[in-house]
């Protein structure tokens, strides 16, 4: 099916439509969903990475946000969080998110033109590794890593850090410990990253 995605200037004011691989090709703006999946084990706060499959087109193999997806021109912002049911099986409506706004970042290089103003939530779940049903299409496995050595990774302070999770090898399910650098990351650059940091802490400081 060939996705018509709402197109938007630098101010995000909407301009008009356009097919997913033109919005990639020309660098349009364009509305995306993103929810980080977060737990607290043991006192401890994790925030969950997905591995994205093998398959995909753009960014094989890498680990990214739990769980995203682009807006449709007809979807609202929390028609989004059908990416939670499809590609983690959780049943989650909107009023269970916890919005952190609107970040707008940029990829450019020679796999796409990625434009994207991120509608960005968080999600608090328990057991979480339980409750996933990961999507095999999209996910090749889930990962979790305590936060502060996200926040640690991400802002450039260390050059790797350990993650736990399982993927799946054809049929069968591995479990899983490794050391993750952000080569490994490449969806994620500091242009989103560090102000969802900043947006997460002001967040998580208002709950505390």
């Amino acid at each position: 099916m060939t996705e018509c995605l709402a197109i938007f200037n630098e101010q995000y004011n909407k301009i008009g439509t356009a097919l997913r691989d033109e919005v990639h090709e020309k660098g349009f703006w364009h509305e995306v969903f993103h929810c980080w999946v977060i737990e607290k084990v043991e006192d401890e706060w994790m925030i969950y990475l997905q591995l994205r499959s093998q398959c995909k087109k753009d960014y094989p193999g890498q680990y990214d946000i739990t769980a995203a997806g682009h807006l449709l021109a007809t979807e609202t912002v929390l028609d989004g969080v059908r990416e939670l049911n499809e590609e983690l099986g959780l049943n989650v409506t909107g009023d269970e998110l916890n919005s952190l706004g609107v970040i707008s970042y940029q990829i450019d290089d020679k796999q796409i033109k990625d434009y994207e103003f991120a509608n960005v939530f968080v999600y608090e779940i328990k057991n979480g590794f339980e409750r996933f049903q990961i999507q095999r299409e999209e996910l090749d496995g889930i990962y979790r890593m305590k936060l502060h050595q996200f926040y640690e990774l991400a802002s450039g302070e260390k050059e790797q850090a350990p993650v736990t999770g399982y993927y799946y090898q054809a049929d069968v399910k591995v479990n899983d410990r490794q050391e993750l650098g952000l080569d490994q990351m490449q969806t994620l650059p500091q242009m989103y990253s560090m102000p969802f940091i900043e947006k997460l802490q002001v967040w998580m400081k208002s709950k505390a």
